[in-house]
């Protein structure tokens, strides 16, 4: 009786995920699909019956869902009811924060910034003030994101910080307990200075609620110090909010331009984005700045620009991450998250990489016009320079010093100060390219060679 309760509960459950939510994708299947269904079955109810240690049949099926979902690609994924509950509340409910860069160093948890106009600010928190408690809970063997999540809250609520600064003589010195009122953090999404030949410098940090209005904010003061050129940095840049992505495109591109479209196996997938409006800055010289660490808004700015020719674009294959992913609620509190389309180019690119064919590596995201490559390392001290940035309450900001060297910047400028042309920079970046792939193909040659055995005198 408890095997035929057993099997009848695994088959049930299995058929009704399936038949539920996958099996509209596989009607013409259905036959083979059903012979596999009780395949699982039996292997789930072998694993159940004989496995060497006692098994949870939900957790059983759990994995086996896992299992199917994550064979499709790599951000489809099923969700446990505790994962599903925490993306709604991601998603559908408002966080506050108290408004600190912050680091882990020397084992504490030591503020790096306090942001203007953020409580913690109001509150007069010092850099490399150490949190020591959050609402009397030690914090000191935590690790960073868990401290971080225990000063989150909602907006309005209140939380409690102990806080050690240092003295005159530098030693830490354990302050009166503060409360702060947790509020809406606005992070700064903007970078910008003016470069030489009037070319404006322009780094966005991601496309959040607020990153066009800032971003109109910085092209208008550039405009005044007297921009005839403009660059783009979206590099690290890992996307965000599709409206984002299109209002920044909408800055630049002339009414009815297609920016990007989307496109999946159902016809009520395929969806268009166009400009709609003339832009503020139509004909402003333009480059675009990629790396690996571009992706989804930023690939799509990047390649709405380059394929209406209104930008070229400099840098590396940027990561290739431009799919759409849709939440469906499942019984007992779970969720599925799948994939139903992908983003594709105005000239009909599709941005979205294959990771799991090692073959395609040279496909997906945007090629740049111009490739410029550049050790990770050194992109990297490109970019710390922006965390060197300190506000201090009551002190005047340091202004930033940019020493790194930055080959992908300083070839931009080049080609908007007609230094170089761009197709002389296309060219030279193409023969490097081919230098690159020729050598990579003697060295696999090479290896395949050394690999063979020896052969037999005669």
């Amino acid at each position: 009786m408890k095997h035929q309760k057993l099997n009848k509960w695994i088959a049930g459950a299995a058929v009704l995920f399936f038949l539920g939510t996958l099996f509209p994708y596989a009607y013409g299947a259905v036959d083979s699909s059903l012979k596999k269904l009780r395949t699982l079955v039996d292997v789930l109810e072998f694993v159940k019956e004989n496995y060497v240690e006692t098994t949870d049949t939900d957790q059983l099926v759990a994995g086996a869902i896992k299992g199917v979902v994550n064979e499709l690609d790599d951000f489809s994924s099923y969700l446990d009811p505790k994962d599903y509950k925490e993306l709604k509340n991601e998603t559908e409910g408002e966080f506050g924060g108290l408004g600190m860069r912050l680091q882990k160093v020397d084992g504490f948890i030591t503020v790096m910034t306090p942001m203007p106009g953020t409580p913690a600010f109001k509150a007069n928190i010092m850099p490399q003030d150490r949190i020591l408690r959050v609402d009397d809970q030690d914090v000191s063997d935590m690790k960073l994101d868990e401290a971080v999540s225990l000063m989150r809250g909602k907006v309005g609520s209140k939380v409690k910080l102990t806080i050690a600064r240092k003295d005159d003589q530098g030693e830490y010195q354990t302050l009166p307990d503060i409360t702060l009122k947790r509020a809406t953090i606005v992070p700064e999404v903007v970078y910008y200075r003016m470069l030489p030949d009037h070319i404006g410098y322009l780094y966005l940090v991601d496309f959040s609620g607020h990153s066009t209005d800032e971003m109109k904010k910085a092209l208008a003061d550039l405009t005044k110090q007297g921009m005839r050129a403009l660059v783009l940095d979206l590099r690290f840049n890992p996307g965000g909010l599709l409206k984002g992505a299109v209002e920044v495109s909408k800055l630049f591109l002339p009414a009815d331009k297609m920016i990007v479209y989307t496109q999946g196996r159902k016809q009520e997938y395929y969806q268009e984005y166009k400009t709609t409006d003339n832009p503020l800055y139509p004909e402003t010289p333009m480059a675009v700045l990629i790396n690996q660490g571009s992706a989804s808004a930023s690939e799509i700015v990047s390649g709405a620009l380059q394929d209406n020719q209104r930008a070229f674009v400099v840098g590396q294959r940027s990561f290739g991450k431009a799919s759409v992913q849709q939440v469906l609620p499942l019984s007992g509190g779970a969720g599925l998250r799948l994939t139903i389309a992908k983003y594709y180019t105005p000239s009909g690119r599709l941005i979205q990489r294959n990771y799991r064919d090692k073959s395609k590596t040279d496909e997906g995201g945007i090629l740049p016009d111009v490739e410029v490559i550049v050790a990770p390392e050194e992109e990297a001290k490109v970019f710390m320079q922006y965390n060197d940035v300190v506000y201090t309450p009551g002190q005047p900001v340091k202004a930033m010093q940019f020493t790194a060297k930055d080959p992908v910047l300083d070839k931009a400028v080049k080609i908007l100060s007609g230094k170089i042309t761009l197709e002389d920079a296309k060219k030279a970046s193409q023969e490097e390219a081919a230098a690159r792939k020729a050598k990579k193909e003697n060295k696999k040659e090479d290896k395949n060679a050394g690999a063979q055995p020896a052969q037999k005198a005669k």
